[in-house]
């Protein structure tokens, strides 16, 4: 048994071992990892690289170098957002005159990529494009589409997708907002809550909102239509809401509106029930999965990154076999995420896509998420939690794209029930 003195000679011979010094290092965390080891995505060519490859271009050059102060001061990133509209990716896969085709994979390659620099900025375009725009695209009329979808692709004009209400969110068919039947048109009142960019008519651009709202007398008399509302009309407003920990680059507000006039003009024709606004939630579910596997990629880059140049007892934390083995299992559920959400894709490319399959994709992938940025925000110990060192933005806003677009809960419900043939929503 030794002795104290030889147990502390013994330490200080070991410690002696060790660099010391007080200065904090810096890291390269938005560096070249490889993201595709299992070459996933290796066949991507055509158009569909090149808009994977502008997106890519936007978030490493642009994006990156200004997002953790937008972040950080809860501020929207409008020069941002307009330059995805000048450089054509507020699509989402919505047919545009006068662009070049969308197919879903360049979609999906390009949701992943602005969620990889950003949430806020994938969910900037997931409601501009994938919600506001998608609304109008398959239910207004030609009249509509013509005059707001050119506006809302190059951020013309904001665009937002009122569904979710203070008192009803997973069980948004019980919506209690109502479009009154009056002369020329409907007045609106209720309230919505949670509405991405529904709260931007001050700016030069202004907005406009599709209200989803439970129809009073005439012919759609208790049914659930669309409504393209401008913000700057009378009895509209809209409350950004604050203090939030996720998202925080992009608005969301609270909406409330007192007997609203919207004419017939603004009324979108081919939304007859529910289940429009369902179709298209539906098209977006599968994003929600790609925007997962950016934030996923996001998380496992820096991780990689911060242990190659990370000293710990001498050596980097890369040559730790504790840390190979996180990377590793990182490494595996990255792939596994990238792998489901092509095969979903290339089933939506065929039409063959089930709800069901939409919210399995969904489901796996922002678990899937989650567990990949928790482990990188561990893996970085204390210098996880700094914004400059990436994970902790994504850590927080994984927890939001977990639960909009349907909690993991209601996505449970929904597989749960294409499995056993019942439905336990009750």
């Amino acid at each position: 048994m030794s002795s104290p003195q030889s147990s502390a000679h013994a330490a200080t011979e070991e410690s002696a071992n060790f660099p010391t010094g007080v200065t904090a290092s810096e890291y390269e965390v938005w560096g070249d990892v490889d993201a595709d080891p299992a070459g996933v995505f290796a066949d991507v060519t055509g158009a569909d690289r090149a808009y994977w490859d502008t997106a890519r271009t936007f978030g490493r050059e642009e994006v990156a170098p200004v997002i953790d102060d937008f972040w950080n001061r809860a501020d929207y990133p409008l020069e941002l957002a307009r330059r995805m509209g000048a450089l054509g990716l507020l699509r989402d896969g919505v047919d545009v005159d006068g662009y070049e085709p969308m197919t879903p994979l360049a979609a999906g390659l390009v949701n992943m990529e602005l969620s990889r620099a950003d949430g806020s900025i994938g969910t900037i375009c997931g409601v501009q494009a994938g919600l506001a725009m998608r609304s109008i695209a398959l239910c207004g009329t030609d009249e509509q589409i013509a005059q707001w979808v050119p506006k809302l692709v190059r951020a013309e004009v904001w665009g937002a997708f009122g569904l979710t209400e203070p008192t009803h969110g997973s069980d948004s068919v019980s919506l209690e907002t109502t479009a009154t039947r009056v002369d020329g048109g409907y007045r609106i009142s209720g309230e919505k809550k949670w509405i991405g960019n529904a709260s931007l008519a001050d700016t030069t651009e202004g907005g406009i909102t599709v209200i989803w709202a439970r129809v009073i007398g005439g012919e759609h008399d208790g049914n659930v239509r669309g409504f393209i509302v401008q913000q700057e009309w009378d009895g509209y407003s809209a409350t950004t809401i604050e203090n939030k920990l996720s998202l925080r680059a992009i608005w969301q507000a609270h909406i409330r509106m007192d007997a609203v006039f919207v004419p017939d003009s603004h009324v979108l024709e081919r939304s007859t029930s529910f289940k429009d606004a369902s179709r298209v939630l539906f098209a977006t579910r599968l994003g929600v999965a790609w925007s997962a596997v950016g934030h996923a990629t996001a998380c496992y880059e820096t991780a990689v990154q911060y242990a190659g140049q990370r000293v710990q007892f001498g050596r980097p934390l890369a040559k730790s076999q504790i840390v190979q083995e996180r990377l590793a299992r990182m490494q595996s559920e990255l792939v596994s995420m990238q792998l489901m959400a092509r095969h979903m894709t290339e089933r939506d490319a065929a039409g063959q896509l089930t709800p069901e399959q939409a919210s399995l994709a969904k489901f796996t992938c922002t678990r899937q998420a989650r567990q990949i940025a928790a482990n990188a925000r561990d893996l970085l110990g204390g210098n996880g939690i700094l914004l400059e060192h990436r994970v902790a933005r994504h850590f927080a806003d994984v927890e939001a794209i977990h639960t909009y677009e349907g909690t993991e809960t209601i996505q449970a419900l929904l597989i749960g029930r294409s499995i056993t043939g019942v439905s336990a929503f009750a």
